[in-house]
């Protein structure tokens, strides 16, 4: 079943007043009592409507078949007789002093896609455990999706005591060893509790056949547990829709996903970081408004002064604001039948907000429905991973344990959704700034540069075997880009190191050291809107990734894989044969240490195109990922 789950953690009792709501999983093998549990506690906490039990031990007794307490939630799910439809889009029930609702885990990959690309977030999960077989491998992988899941409240139950004669030994057996596993992926249990779901031991009271046991009972652990804080008390999120021109109002639109605001309020508007105080709140069909407005409403605001908004902007409260950055670490749940690899071009959403990017790094990238800790390198469809990703332009978020409803993302492949993930944490991956440093920022932006270049900034890193052509291509394109009225800017590996990197050798540190320093150059050029052109042979994948890593979006990869039979023939600075005749012992060319690009933008064999062919091809791609705006393009054909 498809769970809608409420986004709010209070809910109202039928007096007025207001109750915690909590929502959970309850997860476990699947023979191991989860549905009978459930049964069991509708029932013990007065959560079915009247006459179900009575009606369903009746067609139990007409059927021949004893009852179980699972047909309660097989009721609940499916129709179980002509004419009795009950609704499944929720399931509830109260304990002494909580509202809980339960989110249905049909299965490991079904569960992830709800959990990380839909509107619900588990404030807890009951983790349950058959007292017989013990902890079973399943057992183990349940454990290791709430540690992806982030799910931190987790109450473990040891179900069907009876059947171990409700062995003392036996109960803290088992929760010894669960204990150490959770306690081990960072997940604390908040009780282990000995059940027999069927007979009712230790649901919602305590027998004399746990008279050991001087814990909670499970209605009692959940009402343990801690509700995730309501929208209306977080800090105010505002994403902007649209902005309206009213008479001589210009309306700022959006829904307050959580906060309030009002009239008067000092606001902020990230990424700008622009300060204002609202004016007025509008609303339809009586406006201006007065008094809060909170989570949940539609509203526009006008400002006290003339501000530049867009789309995807967010407006918090001064103070309270969210990060601005274009660098973000997600767990996302893939759904595209290509998988993802680093490198790759996306689009990410967030709220309103959209932005090229592309994806610097995977980690931890996993088959849910195995749920081991095994990784790989690229992240196929229904499996889930983390990723660093790159943005091309600065946007607002907030890590989703922080604020649930702006730290969510989609992600779109050549228009059509991919996935979607959590934002854990915001400029992921950058290491962090002295705090004694203060960079200083250009004081021309951008939009400036590229408005009279015609392009955008990148870093164009050209890599192969020395002789393969990098060099020829790379003066060939600045000389094309220069032509056309765009800023290239030649950056050659050997130029390099005959100066700022003359006092490098080519020990793999020192080689790791100078590709490094070349890409910090490149891509201070490339922010500041040139286009640098990086030819250098750049041996080691991990090398050419950290380039990438620095260069975050504006890096552009093209494989020059020429043969090495075709460069040693062409041998342009002497070097092979100074290496076969042992001049050079560390020659990429001879060595064969030279580790080819997998993710790159583009590949080029030069022994079979012409320069002019190759440094078209290179144009194409620098157009088509977003650097070389039309004009410059058109510029290139006219000539």
């Amino acid at each position: 079943m498809n769970m809608i789950l409420p986004t709010a953690s209070i809910s109202a009792t039928p007096n007025g007043t207001t109750r915690p709501q909590v929502r959970i999983v309850i997860v476990g093998h699947v023979d191991h009592g989860k549905s009978t549990l459930v049964g069991r506690l509708l029932h013990e906490t007065g959560s079915l409507p009247d006459g179900k039990l009575e009606m369903l031990k009746a067609v139990s007794a007409r059927r021949g078949m004893p009852f179980e307490w699972s047909f309660l939630l097989d009721a609940l799910q499916t129709e179980r007789d002509q004419g009795i439809t009950i609704d499944t889009t929720q399931i509830r029930f109260r304990t002494r002093s909580r509202d809980v609702v339960l989110i249905d885990a049909p299965g490991h990959a079904e569960f992830l896609r709800n959990m990380i690309t839909g509107a619900s977030q588990a404030d807890g999960a009951v983790l349950i455990i058959d007292a017989l077989e013990g902890v079973r491998s399943q057992t183990r992988r349940h454990g290791y999706l709430l540690h992806l899941l982030g799910v931190k409240q987790v109450a473990v139950v040891v179900n069907k005591m009876d059947r171990v004669d409700f062995s003392a030994d036996r109960f803290k057996e088992i929760s010894d060893e669960i204990s150490a596993h959770l306690i081990g992926l960072g997940v604390t249990p908040t009780a282990v509790v000995p059940i027999s779901a069927r007979d009712g031991d230790g649901v919602a009271e305590h027998t004399p056949r746990i008279g050991w046991y001087k814990g909670p009972t499970v209605v009692e652990a959940l009402d343990a547990l801690e509700p995730a804080p309501p929208l209306a008390e977080l800090p105010l999120r505002l994403p902007v829709q649209a902005i309206y021109k009213f008479d001589d109002r210009r309306i700022v639109a959006g829904r307050i996903e959580s906060g309030s605001l009002k009239s008067g309020d000092e606001i902020v508007i990230m990424p700008t970081g622009k300060i204002a105080k609202i004016k007025t709140v509008e609303s339809w069909p009586v406006t201006p408004v007065n008094g809060p407005q909170g989570a949940g409403r539609s509203v526009g605001i006008t400002l006290d002064r003339e501000l530049f908004l867009e789309r995807g902007d967010i407006i918090g409260h001064s103070g309270q604001s969210p990060r601005d950055t274009r660098r973000i670490r997600a767990r996302i749940f893939w759904l595209h039948d290509k998988p993802l690899t680093t490198g790759e071009q996306i689009l990410i959403r967030l709220g309103t907000k959209e932005s090229r990017a592309t994806v610097v790094a995977i980690e931890k990238a996993i088959d849910p429905g195995a749920l081991s800790n095994e990784e790989n390198t690229a992240i196929a469809r229904n499996h889930v991973g983390e990723i660093d990703i790159s943005l091309a332009q600065p946007v607002a978020t907030d890590p989703y344990t922080d604020n649930p409803r702006t730290g969510r993302l989609v992600i779109e492949v050549n228009g059509r959704i991919a996935g979607g993930g959590l934002v854990l944490s915001v400029d992921a991956g950058r290491p962090a700034v002295p705090i004694d440093i203060v960079p200083v920022e250009s004081a021309l932006r951008p939009d400036e540069r590229s408005a009279r270049y015609h392009h955008n900034g990148a870093v164009v890193w050209l890599t192969g075997l020395p002789g393969s052509g990098k060099s020829t291509l790379a003066r060939a394109l600045e000389r094309r880009l220069f032509g056309n009225g765009g800023s290239p800017i030649l950056l050659d590996g050997d130029t390099f190191r005959a100066g700022l990197n003359s006092d490098l050798g080519f020990s793999p540190q020192d080689r790791a050291e100078n590709i490094r320093r070349l890409a910090e150059v490149a891509t201070h050029l490339a922010r500041n809107g040139h286009i640098a052109i990086v030819a250098a042979v750049s041996p080691s994948t991990a090398d050419r990734a950290a380039a990438r890593r620095i260069a975050d979006s504006a890096f552009r990869e093209v494989y020059v894989a020429t043969p090495a039979e075709v460069c040693e023939t062409r041998d342009p600075k002497g070097h092979y044969a100074k290496a076969r005749s042992g001049g050079l012992p560390s020659f990429t060319g001879i060595t064969n240490d030279y580790q080819p690009p997998t993710g790159n933008e583009l590949t080029i064999d030069t022994s079979n195109r012409s320069v002019s062919d190759a440094t078209d091809a290179i144009e194409r791609m620098l157009a088509a990922t977003g650097i070389l705006f039309d004009e410059l393009i058109d510029l290139a054909a006219n000539i």
